[in-house]
């Protein structure tokens, strides 16, 4: 179907007796981003680009806004969202900012990187945001897109990846179409995402701790901060988005770090690997590696089938590579 500033699309699934919407697909010019701040600003949700995956936006300040993102996705509520804001000033009304911090945001904002800071008591985010935990995790995405409709809908919106949760994250508008058309208002199409995986997430409530890894390297932070970062997070009290452990599953089972695969696996490749069906980098090029992660492990899930399996090749735990093997693990993790 060719793209137009308006067009629809009705996905219903019997399984579950829903309401079905039309879900408008828009064009990112002035009258596609004017049309999903209207939307935004009526309660609305509409996926969008970002650098990292499309996020799932919806007024960050709005209860009912937030609790429709909750039920689209069918997300846990105990699970925190992203708030993504246009700039550093911005920012500052709804989350603490120390000096440790403000250096951080000025070194990697607009980017791939989320700060989990201390909530203000007057931040006015709905509650469900927050999962009602005293911090906010907030970031200023880079995407020309999502800045322009950041700019637009003049408020925070909260965004988490624009897929049913759980499930293989989006990097392209007809991946949020698969998983959420006529469950959700509009798409503003941008194309693929660049970086490919979620943005990294820090936590600078107390002690800094890596939380999530993603699309700002830990040797970048490391660097900055002047110190080893300790991992964190909890899978059954989240403070922040992506630590539950089994996340971005697809149908398949996945098996990690195999050199040999047995002769019905779809093996995914990374770097010279003669025989592999498909393949994340055949340079082993990390960052090109994370830019096709999702869609490569889209594309493997329909190879290998029902009752198949997707066999990836081992990947350095360095740069990029420490989120590419994060979310393959998630993804390879017992499914409940």
């Amino acid at each position: 179907m060719a793209l137009s500033d308006t067009s629809s699309h009705i996905r219903l699934n019997p399984k579950r007796c829903v309401t079905m919407i039309a879900t408008e697909s828009l064009l990112p010019k002035p009258q596609g981003i004017i049309r999903a701040a209207d939307i935004l600003r009526a309660g609305g949700l509409v996926a969008f680009p970002t650098e990292t995956v499309y996020g799932l936006g919806g007024d960050a300040r709005d209860d009912h806004a937030v609790a429709r993102i909750f039920q689209a996705k069918a997300r846990p509520r105990f699970n925190p969202l992203i708030v993504h804001v246009p700039d550093l000033e911005t920012a500052r009304r709804y989350a603490v900012f120390d000096a440790r911090a403000e250096d951080l945001a000025a070194q990697f904002w607009p980017g791939p990187l989320t700060l989990v800071l201390p909530l203000r008591a007057d931040a006015g985010l709905s509650a469900l945001v927050t999962a009602e935990l005293p911090t906010v995790a907030i970031r200023v995405p880079a995407h020309p897109v999502a800045r322009a409709l950041l700019a637009a809908f003049d408020g925070p919106l909260a965004a988490p990846s624009a897929n049913p949760s759980g499930k293989v994250s989006p990097t392209r508008a007809a991946h949020v179409l698969e998983g959420l058309s006529g469950r959700i208002e509009a798409v503003l199409d941008g194309g693929a995402c660049k970086v490919g995986v979620e943005s990294t997430i820090l936590g600078l409530d107390g002690h800094p701790t890596l939380l999530r890894p993603g699309g700002v390297a830990l040797e970048a932070l490391e660097a900055s901060l002047g110190m080893v970062l300790p991992s964190g997070g909890d899978a059954a009290k989240p403070s922040a988005p992506g630590q539950l452990a089994s996340h971005y599953a697809p149908g398949a089972r996945v098996c990690l770090n195999v050199a040999a695969p047995l002769a019905r696996e779809v093996w995914v490749g990374f770097g010279p690997c003669p025989g592999a069906t498909l393949s994340l980098s055949e340079t082993g090029d990390e960052i090109e590696a994370a830019a096709r992660l999702f869609h490569i492990l889209r594309e493997a899930d329909a190879l290998a089938g029902e009752g198949g399996t997707i066999a990836f090749a081992p990947i350095p735990m360095m740069g990029l590579g420490r989120a590419i093997n994060d979310r393959l693990s998630r993804a390879a993790a017992p499914r409940g």
